[in-house]
């Protein structure tokens, strides 16, 4: 699933190209791509038709699209292989493309959302005050957001009776955090993924947390990670944050600093990548 950083990647590559324009059609190609949209395909369509695209915003991993003098956004659900990507109005359909928006002006380019699993789309939803999609206002604010509270944080982790790595994908306590960036920051902060939370000092939890941007805006800094070519900016290039990787994916492979072989163990039907060296596990669960 991208995390953060691709989302981050994909909301700017769309400020780009498509805030400040106005829909001029809408093809729904495929139900399944709008079936978060109460109303489906037509209502959709019909309701997006003559609208104008504001500022592209993201909270955390959700992206969404404001409807300029509406109190409305269309939200983008990426899942695990969607992709917003801003083509030429000629260039040939992808073989999954799901949605084609049509602008009203002489640009050339059209949005088009492809999706090989289907597992993503778009829908249309009312925003709260504070300007979110409806459907998203439990999410918390991410590590990279200015409002981010660090006091609030580390008092929800001493107070949640869990392990950091939950902790850390938990979205309703910090959001836009997923398996990948999570093994990168708990290996830069020497922690075990089952260490308890409630022994995190403030000091500890505020190293973490800068790790945790650390690795974020780094990953930014090259378009993301891209492990595949599902993963892309809205011109379709993959990120290649995957090439610095310090524990993801690096199973058997000598720890950076320490050069032990770094080890994968299930996890919560994913994989947790560590140094068993740096990262000693806590004496409950040794």
């Amino acid at each position: 699933m991208p995390e953060l950083p691709e989302v981050e990647v994909v909301r700017r590559g769309l400020e780009r190209w498509v805030a400040g324009r106005t829909v001029d059609a809408v093809e729904v190609l495929h139900p399944r791509a709008v079936r978060r949209h109460a109303g489906g395909g037509v209502d959709f369509a019909a309701r997006l038709t003559g609208r104008t695209i504001g500022v592209p915003q993201r909270r955390g991993k959700y992206l969404w699209l404001p409807l300029e003098g509406q109190d409305l956004s269309v939200l983008g659900h990426l899942g695990m292989s969607g992709q917003l990507l801003v083509q030429p109005e000629e260039a040939p359909d992808e073989k999954h493309l799901r949605i084609r928006m049509r602008f009203r002006d002489a640009a050339g380019t059209e949005l088009r959302f492809v999706d090989q699993r289907t597992f993503g789309g778009l829908s249309l939803h009312e925003n709260t005050p504070d300007g979110l999609p409806d459907v998203i206002a439990h999410i918390a604010r991410d590590p990279l957001d200015p409002l981010f509270d660090e006091v609030a944080y580390h008092a929800a982790l001493r107070a949640r009776r869990t392990t950091v790595k939950r902790a850390l994908l938990d979205q309703s306590l910090i959001s836009g955090v997923g398996n990948i960036y999570a093994d990168e920051a708990l290996w830069r902060a020497r922690l075990h993924y089952e260490r308890a939370t409630a022994t995190l000092t403030r000091p500890r939890s505020a190293e973490l947390l800068g790790h945790v941007r650390d690795v974020m805006n780094a990953a930014l800094d090259v378009g993301g990670t891209s492990f595949d070519s599902l993963y892309v900016n809205v011109n379709g290039e993959s990120g290649y944050f995957d090439r610095s990787l310090d524990a993801y994916g690096r199973e058997d492979e000598p720890c950076r600093r320490c050069g032990t072989p770094m080890r994968r163990r299930p996890w919560m039907n994913r994989s947790s990548y560590f140094c068993p060296r740096c990262q000693r596990p806590p004496r409950a669960s040794s």
